[in-house]
């Protein structure tokens, strides 16, 4: 009869050499990839702007003065030459009348002067003193008559009112603000350029515009100009679209919208999942690179910029390699993979 502590000893051998069989090797980690397109890509961003005229003067008084009357209203259009406000010119006119009559006055005694000269009762020495005198006096009269002149504002050119800045009742000085004026010709769009876009943006850049007064309508534009540096305030630069088909509908002050196309060839879109952000100690972003034998490669990139459903990065992959667009944190150097291709 076998004893029971024999029969377990027995059943433990057995179980042991069940274990010793090789366990069946692991499968490759299965990954999403995508293949690096070729050609160009194309660089799309949305800016709000307004219409503005291409050349916008801001108009003011050369004299300072109580502003009497304001003769025009914001939107109204002018002509050269006409008069839009006035101050009160009391003074100005005190002024002019005081040195009219300076120089009246000069005038009667240079004339009197030159008679006594003809009788050679006078000096020249006098009489050229009586002539600086007069020349002195004309001087002052015109110019008085001149400060009387500037309390009148008037358009140095036709345009349009696009915006007013003083109200009668107010005393102004000299070179404050009272209105702008729009001259008639080419409008523009301005718009900002955040600073984190600014290295997407340059001039000559197309651009496609809708007015939100004009539904269903596009303009097309390039982008004319853009401010060497950013604004102090909101750190966005300023920027101008010049419009080449614009028409007597766009009216100033309009809100559009700016849409930017670029074209490129050395900036790449990936999706934000395929972005590997690297370990402490490491700097900057990668890419799992995947080769035709599914071995997995990191490759540093930079990310020029992140979209809503997209990272523009740069760096040295070339068109038409294939990296890991899904689950990059799980992905390890050297790691065999298996992959299926998705389209972005």
């Amino acid at each position: 009869m076998m004893r029971p502590w024999l029969i377990s000893v027995l059943c433990c051998l057995t179980l042991a050499g069940c274990g010793e069989q090789n366990a069946a090797p692991a499968a490759d980690r299965m990954v999403e990839t995508l293949v690096v397109g070729t050609g160009a890509a194309r660089v799309r961003q949305e800016y709000s702007g307004e219409v503005r005229a291409r050349q916008e003067a801001t108009l003011s008084f050369r004299v300072g003065g109580k502003l009497l009357a304001r003769l025009v209203d914001p939107g109204a259009t002018v002509r050269a030459g006409q008069p839009l406000a006035r101050l009160d010119d009391a003074d100005a006119a005190q002024q002019y009348a005081q040195a009219a009559a300076q120089r009246d006055l000069a005038a009667a005694d240079l004339g009197r002067f030159r008679e006594l000269r003809e009788q050679n009762f006078v000096s020249p020495a006098a009489l050229e003193a009586r002539e600086v005198t007069y020349r002195a006096a004309e001087a002052q009269a015109t110019l008085a008559r001149n400060q009387r002149t500037y309390t009148t504002l008037v358009a140095d050119r036709a345009g349009i009112v696009s915006a007013i800045m003083a109200e009668p009742g107010q005393v102004l000085a000299p070179g404050q603000p009272v209105l702008r004026l729009a001259p008639a010709g080419e409008r523009e769009i301005a718009f900002q350029i955040p600073e984190s876009d600014r290295v997407f943006v340059q001039s000559g850049d197309l651009a496609l515009v809708r007015l939100w007064a004009i539904p269903g309508r596009e303009y097309r534009g390039r982008v004319r100009e853009i401010a060497g540096a950013a604004d102090s305030a909101t750190r966005s630069y300023d920027a101008r679209v010049s419009l080449t088909d614009g028409d007597d509908t766009i009216g100033l002050g309009m809100t559009a919208t700016v849409d930017l196309h670029r074209e490129t060839s050395k900036q790449l879109r990936l999706p934000h999942g395929a972005i590997f952000q690297q370990e402490p100690g490491k700097t900057g972003a990668a890419v799992w690179v995947v080769a035709n034998n599914g071995t997995a490669t990191l490759r540093p990139v930079q990310v020029l910029r992140w979209g809503d459903d997209a990272a523009w990065i740069s760096g040295d992959l070339t068109p038409g390699e294939r990296v890991v667009a899904a689950g990059v944190h799980k992905v390890h150097a050297g790691e065999k993979l298996r992959y299926t291709d998705r389209k972005f």
